[in-house]
């Protein structure tokens, strides 16, 4: 966040730059504002488009792929899912219609009928990812010990034919 505030100032800080020569130019005599004008038109033009890139490709493109993933959690939504709603309510989903949840908390069990705009993440899936996470990371790690296991077995086989190879 802090990279996209430094780009920012500094793309205005470019274009307000760029802004003083194109007004300095103008400033001057007519002829010379005249052929300065052109072409230090072009660099202010360039700056705008580069300073929109950024934006795009800082603010707004990571703004909308969220945006996506936020919706299609909500619509996917499946009745057992614990859910956390915006205003921090935990619940367990009992029921799900077209736009809203029914939710059941608390340890008196009482249910909530609630929009699904208003989920905010839904905790079941986060675990069931961070568990398939951390199997896959133990699977890899089993390759790599197996795998060094492996050269080790082949390395010490190697030292032994060598050894009988001198004698």
């Amino acid at each position: 966040m802090q990279f996209a505030k430094f780009v920012t100032v500094s793309l205005a800080a470019a274009m307000a730059a760029g802004s003083m020569t194109v007004s300095a130019a103008a400033s001057g005599g007519d002829a010379s504002a005249q052929s300065a004008s052109g072409p230090s038109m072009i660099p202010s033009l360039l700056i705008m488009v580069l300073l929109f890139v950024v934006m795009y490709f800082i603010l707004i493109r990571p703004q909308k792929k969220k945006e996506k993933e936020q919706k299609a959690m909500q619509r996917d939504l499946r009745v057992g899912d614990e859910v956390v709603t915006i205003g921090g309510i935990v619940g367990l989903v009992v029921k799900t219609t077209e736009d809203t949840v029914v939710i059941e908390c608390g340890g008196d069990r009482s249910r909530l009928r609630i929009k699904k705009w208003a989920v905010q993440e839904n905790v079941t899936i986060r675990e069931d990812n961070e568990r398939a996470r951390e199997a896959a990371a133990a699977e890899a790690q089993k390759k790599k010990e197996a795998k060094k296991k492996s050269k080790n077995a082949d390395a010490s086989e190697n030292n032994d034919d060598q050894g009988m190879l001198k004698d």
